[in-house]
């Protein structure tokens, strides 16, 4: 792997984890203002506002990333000018139109999730007001997206990482103040409080768009675009930049709303099947902790693979464009070799400590750990569908990064209502897995045919991945054994925070540790360890 994708995607993935860190945080506060009803309240509105986001963006972030890579590697800069330019347009437009269509369509969207007129003192009206205040957010997060696109095609990550971070800060300082002044000092209701936390996506998107502003200003008389063409333009026109867009924004759209899509169908089948199954009176309370609550936790690792597919796919393309398969190849390895390394340990840890990690985050609720604990190993599996598929469209073959999603998206309508009758909330969580592992299934057969790409080596180091991580759990288990004689988890969240925080230590000191030990952590990051050791010697 480049020294540039690998500066590009730490930049990227200490943004994004930052980012995660805080939303997983933030929800410890929120919970225990709002409960479990308000977090399906606040789940209720935010999956159809994602749904109608990836419309308004259309997949323009990434799409841009893509055209302005290829167009500045052969030294056409004023063309991707161009593109940027009318892209902001159509980004404006678009998020004003989809934001008009969520706010009319709240009420049809409202009594689907709920699939009834009122579960558990919720009602329809209450979820159509929740909705429409997040669809706010619609106007503003388009254009904000577009500009981090502009600036990853460009390699440069910072902007995206720093905005990502401000964005999520001003979003829950206003989502925790707002919904504290609404229910302890002025006494209101749940609903008016989850309400605003919902309209916090707009506040914070105008924190991260005033962030990238400042970067454009700093940044405008030496950014690559701003350079003097090396070739003459292109000259193709404005049709036809966005036919080109079109042509890879649409793959990017419909992949980049793989969990969402996911948690959508949930959203219109998981109360449903409960009541069906006579388990109505705990629907929402499981619906909250699958879709929301665990989710929080298990999407901690998958941040990883966010930003590995937001740098592969420029530095993907470049490389496919000047036809260097061989770099290809290798950056597929690298990722996917550095994936399995540090997912698989988190997803692990995460099932082993599932009961003090929930005890700490929301109570002690055997139900919530044990949902935790089965929802952890789709961390890996969505890792590696997000960049598998982000391998697929930088190779130009964005159908197959849709027909991959589609694959698992329909395995997943199939069989989800039916499990969650059979096994209740745990079937929701089986159908994803399916799902996500019929998709990665399919995109892996498709990179090795179409990049050469050979497995082998993948597996073997799979393989001594997973040695060290069962060293790493036999420290964990122990530790854990060992710390529960002589204090109780259970008992107060400061316990379960010792608990989770020392064995977390212990764990990943020990796994990086054997790793380093063993040459395992060279052989993983490749010439950044032996750099080091020369510099030493």
């Amino acid at each position: 792997m480049s020294d540039k994708l690998l500066r590009g995607t730490f930049i990227l993935t200490l943004g994004t984890y930052i980012s995660r860190i805080l939303g997983m945080i933030y929800v410890i506060p929120f919970f225990a203002l709002v409960g479990e009803t308000g977090s399906a309240l606040y789940q209720y509105g935010y999956v159809p506002y994602t749904i109608f986001l990836s419309v308004a963006t259309m997949g323009f972030p990434m799409a841009i990333s893509k055209f302005v890579a290829k167009y500045n590697s052969i030294g056409d800069y004023e063309t991707s000018r161009r593109m940027f330019r009318s892209g902001m347009l159509f980004m404006l437009l678009g998020g004003i139109f989809t934001c008009f269509i969520l706010f009319v369509t709240a009420p049809f969207f409202a009594e689907h999730q709920l699939g009834q007129q009122e579960l558990q003192g919720v009602t329809v009206e209450d979820v159509t007001y929740v909705i429409r205040m997040v669809s706010l957010a619609l106007i503003v997060v388009p254009i904000m997206s577009l500009i981090r696109g502009f600036f990853q095609g460009h390699q440069s990550m910072g902007p995206t990482s720093v905005s990502q971070v401000i964005e999520q800060l001003v979003r829950i300082i206003f989502l925790l103040v707002s919904s504290y002044i609404i229910l302890k000092v002025l006494h209101g209701d749940i609903i008016t409080a989850v309400g605003y936390a919902t309209f916090a996506a707009f506040v914070g998107a105008i924190g991260g768009l005033f962030v990238l502003f400042l970067y454009w200003m700093k940044r405008k008389n030496s950014l690559l675009a701003m350079q003097e063409n090396k070739i003459e333009p292109s000259g193709i026109s404005t049709k036809q930049m966005f036919l080109e867009v079109f042509r890879y924004a649409g793959p990017f759209v419909f992949v980049g709303l793989a969990i969402p899509l996911y948690q959508f169908v949930d959203s219109f089948t998981f109360n449903k099947a409960m009541i069906q199954a006579g388990e109505g009176e705990r629907a929402q309370e499981l619906y909250a902790m699958v879709n929301f609550l665990v989710n929080k936790i298990v999407m901690i690792p998958v941040s990883l693979a966010t930003a590995f597919g937001l740098t592969l796919v420029p530095a993907i393309t470049n490389a496919f464009t000047n036809q260097n398969f061989p770099f290809v190849r290798r950056q597929i390895d690298q990722a996917f070799q550095t994936l399995m390394f540090l997912v698989l340990p988190a997803s692990i840890g995460i099932i082993i400590l599932s009961g003090p990690i929930y005890m700490f985050f929301y109570n002690d609720n055997e139900t919530g750990a044990s949902i935790l604990a089965a929802y952890a190993p789709i961390a890996l599996l969505f890792s590696y569908f997000t960049v598998s598929a982000a391998i697929l469209q930088g190779i130009n073959k964005q159908k197959l990064a849709v027909i991959s999603l589609a694959f698992g998206l329909l395995l997943k309508i199939c069989l989800n209502s039916w499990l969650i009758t059979k096994f209740g909330a745990y079937g929701s969580i089986m159908a994803t897995a399916i799902g996500f592992l019929g998709s990665l299934i399919y995109g892996l057969m498709m990179i090795r045919r179409h990049t050469g790409y050979s497995y082998k080596r993948f597996w073997k180091r799979t393989i001594f991945t997973g040695i060290l991580v069962i060293c790493m759990s036999i420290v964990v288990v122990a530790f854990s054994s060992l710390f529960t004689v002589f204090f109780d988890y259970h008992a107060s969240k400061t316990n379960a925070a010792i608990m989770v925080g020392i064995a977390a230590l212990l764990g990943a000191g020990s796994y990086f540790w054997l790793a380093k030990q063993s040459g395992f952590l060279k052989i993983i990051f490749g010439t950044r360890f032996l750099s080091k050791r020369k510099e030493r010697g």
